[in-house]
Protein backbone atom coordinates (compact mmCIF):
# COMPACT_ATOMS: atom_id res chain seq x y z
CA UNK A 1 0.00 0.00 0.00
CA UNK A 2 1.34 3.41 -0.96
CA UNK A 3 0.66 6.59 1.03
CA UNK A 4 -0.12 9.66 -1.08
CA UNK A 5 -1.15 13.29 -0.84
CA UNK A 6 -2.59 15.65 -3.43
CA UNK A 7 0.23 17.93 -4.53
CA UNK A 8 1.34 20.05 -7.47
CA UNK A 9 3.70 22.90 -6.55
CA UNK A 10 7.34 22.46 -5.56
CA UNK A 11 6.48 23.34 -1.97
CA UNK A 12 3.64 20.81 -1.85
CA UNK A 13 5.81 18.09 -3.40
CA UNK A 14 8.62 18.81 -0.95
CA UNK A 15 6.11 18.61 1.90
CA UNK A 16 4.83 15.22 0.70
CA UNK A 17 8.38 13.94 0.41
CA UNK A 18 9.22 15.17 3.91
CA UNK A 19 6.24 13.28 5.33
CA UNK A 20 7.54 10.10 3.72
CA UNK A 21 4.74 9.76 1.17
CA UNK A 22 5.32 7.30 -1.64
CA UNK A 23 3.61 9.40 -4.27
CA UNK A 24 1.03 12.03 -5.07
CA UNK A 25 -2.21 12.56 -6.88
CA UNK A 26 -2.10 15.68 -9.02
CA UNK A 27 -3.70 17.50 -11.95
CA UNK A 28 -3.12 20.09 -14.64
CA UNK A 29 -4.03 23.75 -14.30
CA UNK A 30 -6.85 25.05 -16.56
CA UNK A 31 -4.40 27.05 -18.68
CA UNK A 32 -2.62 23.77 -19.47
CA UNK A 33 -5.61 22.25 -21.27
CA UNK A 34 -6.96 25.15 -23.39
CA UNK A 35 -8.35 22.79 -26.04
CA UNK A 36 -10.44 20.74 -23.62
CA UNK A 37 -8.11 17.79 -23.13
CA UNK A 38 -4.85 16.96 -21.36
CA UNK A 39 -1.84 17.46 -23.60
CA UNK A 40 1.23 15.24 -23.46
CA UNK A 41 3.84 17.94 -22.76
CA UNK A 42 2.45 19.47 -19.54
CA UNK A 43 1.71 16.02 -18.13
CA UNK A 44 5.23 14.82 -18.92
CA UNK A 45 6.68 17.93 -17.27
CA UNK A 46 4.51 17.38 -14.19
CA UNK A 47 5.57 13.74 -13.93
CA UNK A 48 9.24 14.71 -14.19
CA UNK A 49 8.78 17.32 -11.47
CA UNK A 50 7.06 14.83 -9.15
CA UNK A 51 9.77 12.24 -9.67
CA UNK A 52 12.50 14.80 -8.93
CA UNK A 53 11.34 14.63 -5.29
CA UNK A 54 11.57 10.84 -5.18
CA UNK A 55 7.79 10.51 -5.52
CA UNK A 56 5.59 8.73 -8.06
CA UNK A 57 2.68 10.34 -9.90
CA UNK A 58 0.06 7.82 -8.87
CA UNK A 59 -3.08 9.36 -10.35
CA UNK A 60 -4.76 12.34 -11.89
CA UNK A 61 -7.45 13.76 -9.64
CA UNK A 62 -11.05 14.19 -10.66
CA UNK A 63 -11.71 15.08 -14.29
CA UNK A 64 -12.52 18.82 -14.25
CA UNK A 65 -16.24 19.65 -14.37
CA UNK A 66 -15.95 21.86 -17.45
CA UNK A 67 -14.46 18.93 -19.39
CA UNK A 68 -17.26 16.51 -18.60
CA UNK A 69 -20.51 18.30 -17.68
CA UNK A 70 -22.00 17.97 -21.17
CA UNK A 71 -21.99 14.19 -21.19
CA UNK A 72 -23.19 14.10 -17.59
CA UNK A 73 -26.17 16.32 -18.41
CA UNK A 74 -26.77 15.01 -21.94
CA UNK A 75 -26.08 18.40 -23.52
CA UNK A 76 -25.13 19.23 -27.11
CA UNK A 77 -21.38 18.80 -27.46
CA UNK A 78 -21.18 15.70 -25.28
CA UNK A 79 -19.53 13.66 -28.05
CA UNK A 80 -16.77 16.24 -28.38
CA UNK A 81 -16.16 16.13 -24.62
CA UNK A 82 -16.01 12.34 -24.72
CA UNK A 83 -13.56 12.45 -27.63
CA UNK A 84 -11.44 14.89 -25.65
CA UNK A 85 -11.51 12.56 -22.66
CA UNK A 86 -10.30 9.78 -24.94
CA UNK A 87 -7.42 12.02 -26.07
CA UNK A 88 -6.57 12.77 -22.44
CA UNK A 89 -6.50 9.08 -21.60
CA UNK A 90 -4.26 8.27 -24.56
CA UNK A 91 -1.84 11.03 -23.56
CA UNK A 92 -1.86 9.82 -19.96
CA UNK A 93 -0.94 6.35 -21.15
CA UNK A 94 1.88 7.70 -23.28
CA UNK A 95 3.28 9.69 -20.34
CA UNK A 96 2.88 6.78 -17.93
CA UNK A 97 0.21 8.13 -15.58
CA UNK A 98 -1.71 5.01 -14.55
CA UNK A 99 -5.00 6.27 -13.11
CA UNK A 100 -7.69 8.88 -13.81
CA UNK A 101 -10.42 9.66 -11.27
CA UNK A 102 -13.87 10.67 -12.51
CA UNK A 103 -17.34 11.06 -11.09
CA UNK A 104 -20.94 11.78 -12.05
CA UNK A 105 -21.40 14.90 -9.90
CA UNK A 106 -23.40 16.63 -12.63
CA UNK A 107 -23.89 19.66 -10.38
CA UNK A 108 -20.93 19.98 -8.02
CA UNK A 109 -22.60 20.97 -4.78
CA UNK A 110 -20.39 19.43 -2.13
CA UNK A 111 -20.82 21.07 1.29
CA UNK A 112 -23.01 23.67 2.95
CA UNK A 113 -20.36 24.85 5.45
CA UNK A 114 -16.57 24.95 5.62
CA UNK A 115 -16.40 26.37 9.15
CA UNK A 116 -18.12 23.77 11.33
CA UNK A 117 -16.47 23.50 14.75
CA UNK A 118 -14.73 20.22 15.43
CA UNK A 119 -12.57 18.90 18.25
CA UNK A 120 -10.75 21.70 20.04
CA UNK A 121 -12.29 24.30 17.77
CA UNK A 122 -10.77 22.94 14.55
CA UNK A 123 -12.72 23.89 11.44
CA UNK A 124 -14.31 21.23 9.25
CA UNK A 125 -16.64 20.98 6.30
CA UNK A 126 -20.20 19.78 6.82
CA UNK A 127 -23.42 19.19 4.91
CA UNK A 128 -27.08 19.78 5.75
CA UNK A 129 -29.48 18.60 3.06
CA UNK A 130 -32.22 20.77 4.54
CA UNK A 131 -30.23 23.81 3.38
CA UNK A 132 -30.10 22.79 -0.29
CA UNK A 133 -32.87 20.32 -1.05
CA UNK A 134 -35.14 23.09 -2.28
CA UNK A 135 -32.60 25.13 -4.25
CA UNK A 136 -33.75 26.24 -7.72
CA UNK A 137 -33.30 24.08 -10.79
CA UNK A 138 -29.69 23.87 -12.01
CA UNK A 139 -28.51 26.19 -9.24
CA UNK A 140 -25.07 26.09 -7.71
CA UNK A 141 -21.55 26.74 -8.92
CA UNK A 142 -20.72 27.10 -12.62
CA UNK A 143 -23.99 25.40 -13.63
CA UNK A 144 -25.73 28.76 -13.12
CA UNK A 145 -23.84 30.15 -16.13
CA UNK A 146 -26.30 30.33 -19.07
CA UNK A 147 -23.38 30.10 -21.50
CA UNK A 148 -22.57 26.64 -20.14
CA UNK A 149 -26.08 25.26 -19.79
CA UNK A 150 -28.54 26.98 -22.16
CA UNK A 151 -32.01 27.79 -20.88
CA UNK A 152 -33.50 25.29 -23.34
CA UNK A 153 -31.75 22.46 -21.50
CA UNK A 154 -32.49 23.50 -17.93
CA UNK A 155 -34.86 20.78 -16.83
CA UNK A 156 -35.05 18.09 -14.16
CA UNK A 157 -32.98 14.97 -14.87
CA UNK A 158 -33.99 11.75 -13.14
CA UNK A 159 -32.12 8.62 -12.17
CA UNK A 160 -32.57 6.60 -15.35
CA UNK A 161 -31.57 9.44 -17.66
CA UNK A 162 -28.44 9.98 -15.59
CA UNK A 163 -27.70 6.25 -15.83
CA UNK A 164 -28.08 6.46 -19.61
CA UNK A 165 -25.68 9.40 -19.73
CA UNK A 166 -23.16 7.54 -17.60
CA UNK A 167 -23.43 4.40 -19.73
CA UNK A 168 -22.97 6.40 -22.94
CA UNK A 169 -19.74 7.84 -21.55
CA UNK A 170 -18.21 4.83 -19.89
CA UNK A 171 -18.80 2.50 -22.85
CA UNK A 172 -16.93 4.98 -25.04
CA UNK A 173 -13.92 5.54 -22.80
CA UNK A 174 -13.24 2.14 -21.23
CA UNK A 175 -11.96 0.54 -24.48
CA UNK A 176 -9.59 3.50 -24.95
CA UNK A 177 -8.38 3.14 -21.34
CA UNK A 178 -7.68 -0.54 -21.97
CA UNK A 179 -5.64 0.30 -25.06
CA UNK A 180 -3.74 3.07 -23.27
CA UNK A 181 -3.05 1.08 -20.11
CA UNK A 182 -4.86 3.63 -17.92
CA UNK A 183 -7.31 2.71 -15.19
CA UNK A 184 -10.47 4.71 -14.45
CA UNK A 185 -11.59 5.14 -10.84
CA UNK A 186 -15.22 6.10 -10.29
CA UNK A 187 -15.82 8.28 -7.22
CA UNK A 188 -19.19 7.95 -5.44
CA UNK A 189 -21.50 10.93 -5.38
CA UNK A 190 -20.83 13.17 -2.42
CA UNK A 191 -23.18 13.93 -0.79
CA UNK A 192 -25.29 10.90 -1.73
CA UNK A 193 -28.70 12.58 -1.64
CA UNK A 194 -31.26 11.57 -4.32
CA UNK A 195 -31.00 14.87 -6.21
CA UNK A 196 -29.78 18.44 -5.92
CA UNK A 197 -31.15 21.35 -7.97
CA UNK A 198 -33.34 18.98 -9.96
CA UNK A 199 -30.54 16.66 -11.09
CA UNK A 200 -30.26 13.11 -9.79
CA UNK A 201 -27.17 11.86 -8.00
CA UNK A 202 -27.03 8.20 -8.93
CA UNK A 203 -23.79 6.93 -7.36
CA UNK A 204 -25.24 6.98 -3.88
CA UNK A 205 -25.03 3.40 -2.63
CA UNK A 206 -22.67 0.40 -2.82
CA UNK A 207 -25.22 -1.31 -5.07
CA UNK A 208 -25.17 1.64 -7.46
CA UNK A 209 -21.38 1.50 -7.63
CA UNK A 210 -21.53 -2.20 -8.48
CA UNK A 211 -24.13 -1.51 -11.16
CA UNK A 212 -21.85 1.18 -12.61
CA UNK A 213 -18.96 -1.26 -12.96
CA UNK A 214 -21.16 -3.90 -14.59
CA UNK A 215 -22.18 -1.53 -17.41
CA UNK A 216 -18.67 -1.72 -18.91
CA UNK A 217 -16.94 -4.70 -17.30
CA UNK A 218 -13.18 -4.24 -17.47
CA UNK A 219 -10.04 -4.64 -15.40
CA UNK A 220 -9.46 -0.97 -16.20
CA UNK A 221 -12.64 0.27 -14.48
CA UNK A 222 -12.97 0.34 -10.71
CA UNK A 223 -13.76 2.63 -7.80
CA UNK A 224 -12.09 5.34 -5.84
CA UNK A 225 -13.13 3.94 -2.46
CA UNK A 226 -13.95 6.96 -0.33
CA UNK A 227 -14.35 5.75 3.24
CA UNK A 228 -16.30 8.87 4.22
CA UNK A 229 -18.75 8.45 1.34
CA UNK A 230 -19.47 4.82 2.14
CA UNK A 231 -19.89 5.75 5.80
CA UNK A 232 -22.37 8.50 4.89
CA UNK A 233 -24.29 5.91 2.87
CA UNK A 234 -24.74 3.86 6.04
CA UNK A 235 -22.74 0.97 4.59
CA UNK A 236 -20.64 -1.57 6.48
CA UNK A 237 -17.42 0.03 5.25
CA UNK A 238 -15.00 -2.80 6.06
CA UNK A 239 -17.34 -5.30 4.42
CA UNK A 240 -17.56 -3.15 1.28
CA UNK A 241 -13.75 -2.86 1.21
CA UNK A 242 -13.64 -6.65 1.12
CA UNK A 243 -16.35 -6.95 -1.54
CA UNK A 244 -14.78 -4.44 -3.91
CA UNK A 245 -11.21 -5.31 -2.93
CA UNK A 246 -11.47 -9.05 -3.42
CA UNK A 247 -12.62 -8.48 -7.00
CA UNK A 248 -9.75 -6.07 -7.66
CA UNK A 249 -12.05 -3.08 -8.05
CA UNK A 250 -10.50 -0.78 -5.44
CA UNK A 251 -8.12 1.42 -7.44
CA UNK A 252 -7.53 4.26 -4.96
CA UNK A 253 -8.65 4.96 -1.38
CA UNK A 254 -9.73 8.23 0.25
CA UNK A 255 -9.05 7.60 3.93
CA UNK A 256 -11.27 10.02 5.84
CA UNK A 257 -13.75 9.85 8.71
CA UNK A 258 -17.13 11.52 9.29
CA UNK A 259 -19.93 11.84 11.81
CA UNK A 260 -23.57 11.65 10.77
CA UNK A 261 -25.63 10.43 7.84
CA UNK A 262 -26.06 11.70 4.32
CA UNK A 263 -28.76 14.17 5.42
CA UNK A 264 -26.50 15.76 8.04
CA UNK A 265 -22.81 15.05 8.48
CA UNK A 266 -19.45 16.66 9.11
CA UNK A 267 -15.83 15.77 8.49
CA UNK A 268 -13.71 14.92 11.49
CA UNK A 269 -10.33 13.64 12.55
CA UNK A 270 -9.47 10.07 11.59
CA UNK A 271 -9.63 9.00 15.24
CA UNK A 272 -12.78 10.95 16.11
CA UNK A 273 -15.51 9.73 13.73
CA UNK A 274 -18.04 6.97 13.43
CA UNK A 275 -15.87 4.63 11.37
CA UNK A 276 -13.41 2.14 12.81
CA UNK A 277 -10.48 3.37 10.73
CA UNK A 278 -8.05 0.71 12.04
CA UNK A 279 -10.66 -1.86 11.00
CA UNK A 280 -10.92 -0.33 7.53
CA UNK A 281 -7.14 -0.35 7.14
CA UNK A 282 -7.06 -3.94 8.35
CA UNK A 283 -9.60 -4.90 5.68
CA UNK A 284 -7.44 -3.26 3.01
CA UNK A 285 -4.39 -5.20 4.21
CA UNK A 286 -6.32 -8.47 4.38
CA UNK A 287 -7.61 -8.24 0.80
CA UNK A 288 -4.08 -7.55 -0.38
CA UNK A 289 -4.74 -4.03 -1.60
CA UNK A 290 -1.44 -2.57 -2.78
CA UNK A 291 -2.55 0.68 -4.41
CA UNK A 292 -2.50 4.32 -3.32
CA UNK A 293 -4.29 5.52 -0.20
CA UNK A 294 -4.43 9.10 1.01
CA UNK A 295 -6.28 11.41 3.41
CA UNK A 296 -8.92 13.79 2.09
CA UNK A 297 -10.92 16.87 3.17
CA UNK A 298 -8.56 18.46 5.66
CA UNK A 299 -9.78 19.59 9.06
CA UNK A 300 -8.13 22.98 9.62
CA UNK A 301 -6.10 23.12 12.82
CA UNK A 302 -4.95 26.21 14.70
CA UNK A 303 -2.32 28.08 12.70
CA UNK A 304 -3.01 26.01 9.58
CA UNK A 305 -2.76 27.34 6.04
CA UNK A 306 -5.59 27.09 3.52
CA UNK A 307 -4.43 23.65 2.37
CA UNK A 308 -4.46 22.20 5.87
CA UNK A 309 -0.81 21.09 6.01
CA UNK A 310 -0.96 20.42 9.75
CA UNK A 311 -3.90 18.11 9.24
CA UNK A 312 -2.17 16.28 6.38
CA UNK A 313 0.85 15.71 8.61
CA UNK A 314 -1.39 14.34 11.38
CA UNK A 315 -3.27 12.10 8.92
CA UNK A 316 -0.21 10.65 7.19
CA UNK A 317 1.37 9.93 10.58
CA UNK A 318 -1.79 8.20 11.77
CA UNK A 319 -2.06 6.13 8.60
CA UNK A 320 1.61 5.15 8.60
CA UNK A 321 1.34 3.95 12.19
CA UNK A 322 -1.71 1.83 11.37
CA UNK A 323 0.04 0.30 8.38
CA UNK A 324 3.22 -0.48 10.31
CA UNK A 325 1.30 -2.23 13.08
CA UNK A 326 -0.94 -4.22 10.71
CA UNK A 327 1.87 -5.22 8.38
CA UNK A 328 3.98 -6.39 11.31
CA UNK A 329 1.10 -8.66 12.34
CA UNK A 330 0.53 -10.17 8.91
Amino acid sequence: MRLILSARSDEQLRFAAQLGCDGVMSSLRPEEYPDGYFEYAPMAALKTGVESYGLTLEAFSTLPWRLCYKWMLGLPGRDEQIENTQKSIRHMGAVGIPLLVFNVHALRFYRTSRDTRERGGALATSFEWAHVKDVPLMAGGPSTDPDLIPESHRRPIGDEEMWENYAYFVRAVVPVAEEAGVKLALHPDDPQVPAIAGVARIMRSPEAMRRALEIAPSDNLGVKFCVGCFSQMGADVAQEVRRFGESGKVLLVDFRNVRGTVDSFRETFLDNGQEDMPGVMRALVEVGYDGPVGPDHAVRLVGDGPRGERYWAYAIGYMRALLQVLQSQS
